[in-house]
C-alpha cells in the first residue's frame, strides 16, 4: 500500500495520532514538547496502563489511559483509529523509550497511515541509539536485530547469517539470558571480537563495559549484579582476518589436532564449526602449514 504524507493528502479532520518516547529510567529525560503532547490529547494509548500510570501520576498528567500492547494491539488498533476519525488526538508510549523499537505500535502506526491519518514523532530517549552514542564502536552504520531468540539453537542458528556482517551489531536482550547469549556470540564471533554491554542505562546502577567476547563474557558470568536489568549488546562488526595471529593461538592448536587425524577441508571444516572463524581464513594458514 502507498503512503503519502503530504499534507494536503491527509485527512484534514481526523486528529492526529503522536508517537511519544518515555525516560527509559532518569524520569528527567522526558522532554517538554512530550509533556505538553500528553496532557493535551485526549486519549494516551500505552502498552501497560498500570506502569504508565505511575509515570503520568509522577508528571501530574491527567489524560485517560488505554491499552496497547503486543496481544490486543491488531484489535484494539481499529478502536484507535475510529477515535482518530472522530477528530480525536490520540497519544502512544511504549513502557518506556521510543515505541515500536522491539515494542508495539507497529499496527497502530501502519492503519494510522492508511487511513491518511496524520502521525507525528515526538522523539526522545532509545535505549540502542544511547548505547551506541557511549560504545566507541563504529557508528556510521549499524544494524539492530532486536532481540535474539531465547533457544540455544536458534539463536546461535541467528548469530551465524550475522558471523561476518562489516556493521556494529545491536541487540536487546532479558537479563536472565544475557550470560548464555555473550556465551553464544563467543562461540560463534569467536572470543577477540570487541562487544560492550550496555546495562541498566539512565539508572543508578548503570554498566557500559566493552572488552573482547571472551573477557565480556567472563566479566558478567563473575559479577551476577551484572545478570540484572535490562541489557543492551553492541559487538563490533566483522573485518576480514588478514594473518595468522589474527586467527588465534587457540583455533590454531584446534587446526593442529585436525590436521593430525584427517584430510585439510574436513580439518578445516570441522575447525571452523568449532571455533566460529572463517572457512577461508583457516584454511589460508592450513595451507600455510601444509607448504612448510
Amino acid at each position: 500500500m502507498r503512503f503519502d504524507c503530504a499534507r494536503n493528502l491527509l485527512n484534514s479532520t481526523a486528529g492526529s495520532l503522536f508517537v511519544v518516547a518515555t525516560p527509559i529510567g532518569n524520569l528527567d529525560d522526558i522532554s517538554t514538547r512530550a509533556l505538553k503532547v500528553l496532557r493535551e490529547v485526549k486519549l494516551i494509548a500505552a502498552e501497560d496502563t498500570r506502569h504508565s500510570l505511575r509515570l503520568m501520576q509522577h508528571f501530574g498528567v491527567s489524560t485517560p489511559l488505554a491499552s496497547c500492547h503486543k496481544h490486543n494491539e491488531r484489535d484494539a488498533s481499529s478502536r484507535f483509529i475510529a477515535r482518530l476519525l472522530t477528530g480525536d488526538d490520540i497519544a502512544l508510549i511504549a513502557d518506556a523509550g521510543t515505541p515500536l523499537i522491539a515494542d508495539p505500535g507497529y499496527h497502530l502506526v501502519y492503519q494510522a497511515r492508511a487511513a491518511s491519518i496524520n502521525v507525528v514523532p515526538i522523539p526522545g530517549v532509545c535505549a540502542l541509539i544511547a548505547a551506541l552514542s557511549a560504545a566507541g564502536l563504529s557508528s556510521d552504520r549499524f544494524l539492530f536485530d532486536g532481540f535474539l531468540p531465547a533457544k540455544t539453537f536458534a539463536r546461535r542458528a541467528r548469530l551465524r547469517t550475522l558471523k561476518e556482517e562489516p556493521r556494529t551489531l545491536i541487540f536487546y536482550e532479558a537479563p536472565h539470558r544475557i550470560l548464555e547469549c555473550l556465551q553464544d556470540m563467543e562461540l560463534v564471533f569467536g572470543g577477540k571480537r570487541l562487544a560492550l554491554l550496555a546495562r541498566e542505562l539512565t539508572k543508578t546502577f548503570e554498566t557500559i563495559k566493552g572488552l573482547p567476547l571472551e573477557e565480556l563474557h567472563a566479566f558478567v558470568q563473575d559479577d551476577t549484579n551484572q545478570q540484572r536489568g535490562e541489557c543492551v549488546v553492541l559487538v563490533a562488526g566483522w573485518t576480514k582476518l588478514q594473518n595468522h595471529n589474527e586467527v588465534g593461538s587457540e583455533a590454531i592448536r584446534i587446526l593442529d589436532l585436525l590436521l593430525k587425524e584427517m584430510p585439510l577441508k574436513c580439518a578445516v571444516l570441522l575447525a571452523a564449526k568449532i571455533t566460529g572463524l572463517r572457512r577461508n581464513a583457516l584454511y589460508q594458514v592450513a595451507l600455510d602449514k601444509q607448504q612448510n
